[in-house]
């Protein structure tokens, strides 16, 4: 294990997708299976002991830094990027102040369930890949006899199904650091961000092996839709089991110890998070955010942001933070 591992987790992305729950909240911060996106991110990386944890931070960024420092027992630093120039920029300005040393970069907004251990022993430079149906919208890795020999950055034209999910390793920093300053001075964009597969694929045609690790366990948490996805997927690996007497609870189902159910029916699929208050409603396959209120609903496949109040509302919903809807 590498002592002096750092861990740079980028977070200061303004979630346009996933609007206008992120107007007053960051979306690291968003409730999924009763937990933040950051925390199901985040407690497995402690259990590697790196020496710190690097947050690069934007858009309400002393949300995540009170967030990070209340709720995580590790060392931990924030860099600011005020100009949202892509995941390249935001790894550079992490590097910027960095001498030479082991680095894993984990992005903020997918949930990544694999074995970290294994990951960072697995070669010197090391990239998480994941088969998926339309890699268009991702990096795309092309790899022949167990190495990377090309990476693309959403090609209209993929050359192969493994996107890059966003989960890397490199043995030495200083080697990233010069190709990323080389991306900057050269004044490449792609989509009109300074990407970290431009500044890998510079290294690989400079002869840096780069290892793929497939990761079985990939969950985006980008947009309502896969956000939703997400809930679904980590409720069913859960073993909770919830009882409220005057209401039936169709698991899985995750209800905060501190969230207020009366005369529902809730489930399957559904997160109720702290503080929250569902009345005489049905919710299913939905997420009720912290201090949020539902009642006299039938709410499906609905995003409930914190403070939300939803009233009388029979539909699919994708209610904003302190927002209130229904019926006068």
């Amino acid at each position: 294990m590498n002592k002096n591992l750092k861990i740079i987790v980028p977070v200061a992305g303004i979630g346009s997708r996933l609007q206008p729950h992120t107007f007053t909240v960051p979306k690291p911060l968003i409730s999924v299976a009763g937990e933040s996106i950051l925390a199901h991110i985040v407690n497995p990386l402690i259990e590697l002991d790196p020496e710190e944890i690097i947050f690069v931070v934007g858009h309400l960024g002393d949300q995540i830094v009170d967030y990070v420092n209340r709720n995580f027992k590790v060392k931990a630093s924030f860099v600011e990027q005020s100009d949202l120039l892509g995941l390249g920029f935001a790894v550079h300005l992490a590097l910027h102040n960095l001498e030479n040393c082991p680095i894993m970069v984990i992005l903020g907004d997918t949930i990544a369930k694999t074995d970290f251990k294994s990951f960072i022993s697995f070669g010197k430079n090391v990239v998480g890949l994941k088969e998926v149906e339309d890699p268009r919208r991702f990096g795309v890795a092309v790899t022949e006899d167990n190495r990377i020999i090309a990476l693309e950055e959403k090609p209209k034209n993929p050359k192969s199904n493994q996107a890059v999910i966003g989960l890397y390793y490199f043995d030495e920093s200083d080697n990233l650091k010069k190709y990323l300053e080389k991306v900057i001075s050269l004044g490449k964009k792609t989509g009109g961000e300074v990407q970290l597969t431009d500044a890998m694929e510079f290294m690989i045609r400079d002869g840096h092996n780069f290892i793929p690790y497939l990761v079985d366990g990939w969950y985006d948490c980008g947009k309502r839709e896969t956000l939703l996805e997400t809930n679904r997927v980590l409720l069913a690996e859960s073993s909770e089991v919830s009882n409220l007497p005057g209401s039936i609870i169709i698991p899985p189902v995750h209800i905060a110890e501190s969230a207020t159910v009366e005369e529902s029916i809730i489930g399957p699929y559904v997160t109720v998070s702290d503080g929250a208050q569902v009345v005489r409603s049905i919710v299913r396959d939905s997420i009720i955010s912290k201090k949020a209120t539902v009642e006299n609903s039938l709410l499906e496949s609905s995003l409930v942001g914190e403070r939300a109040i939803v009233k009388g509302i029979y539909n699919h919903l994708n209610v904003g933070d302190s927002s209130e809807v229904g019926y006068r």
